[in-house]
């Protein structure tokens, strides 16, 4: 029997975000790994997962997370998180990993699977979609995230915030992760292309710590690394305006 990887999106934080399916997914694999940094404090992943499975069947592993400067260092964090969820597999057979947001987009799952499949050939990998931090802010703020013909642009400020400026040039909304360390220059960016007015942030959506304010109020202060940002479009033609 092959061993199937399962890739499960679990929201930004709120438990009650996870689907049923999701759920599903979690209880029937025979194990549940969620990803840790190296100081080893409880993550989203892994505070959601506790919701739906006993701590027993958890296993943390982990990642070299936001990893970005030294990368011999992720790669070797990916080798050895690859070398232990392999072994899991080859014990266990199904094994479900557990991700914020969705498993296909900015996802550590993606590098994990790559690992697994020259690790593991024959391995079966699924995805189970997941609510992302995008969709929760556009609920909890009242942001319309697209109307009619408009164009999604989601850019992960980690990037540069020249590529964040860019996008806001264009017509559509804009969705910025990753924007905490660099909550300065998005801010000037957003003024420099005069979309602050309607812009709105948020942090920790769904969680006792969660933060939703205007983006015309940053100051520069420090916040949360996976903060999230949206730039609704310009909307000045009334009901359908864009149909």
């Amino acid at each position: 029997m092959s061993s199937r990887l399962i890739g499960v999106g679990v929201g930004p934080g709120d438990p009650e975000l996870v689907t049923v399916k999701g759920v599903g997914a979690l209880r029937a694999a025979d194990v549940v790994v969620v990803p840790v940094m190296e100081t080893g404090e409880r993550g989203r992943a892994e505070a959601t997962v506790l919701h739906y499975v006993p701590e027993e069947k958890v296993v943390r592993v982990v990642f070299a997370l936001n990893e970005r400067s030294d990368r011999a260092r992720r790669e070797a964090a990916w080798d050895a998180a690859g070398e232990r969820v392999a072994g899991l597999l080859t014990e266990h057979g199904c094994v479900a990993f557990a991700t914020i947001g969705d498993p296909n987009v900015y996802s550590t799952f993606t590098y994990l699977a790559q690992t697994i499949t020259e690790l593991v050939p024959g391995t079966v990998v699924e995805t189970v979609p997941g609510i992302t931090a995008m969709q929760d802010l556009a609920a909890r703020s009242g942001a319309v995230l697209t109307e009619g013909t408009e164009p999604l642009t989601l850019v992960p400020v980690t990037a540069g915030a020249a590529v964040l400026k860019d996008a806001l040039a264009g017509p559509g909304t804009v969705v910025a992760y990753k924007f905490g360390r660099q909550a300065q220059e998005v801010a000037e960016a957003l003024r420099e292309t005069g979309r602050i007015d309607d812009a709105v942030w948020g942090s920790a959506l769904g969680l006792t710590e969660e933060s939703i304010q205007p983006a015309a109020e940053l100051d520069g202060g420090p916040l949360p690394y996976l903060s999230t940002l949206i730039a609704p479009a310009r909307r000045d033609g009334g009901r359908g305006g864009k149909l």
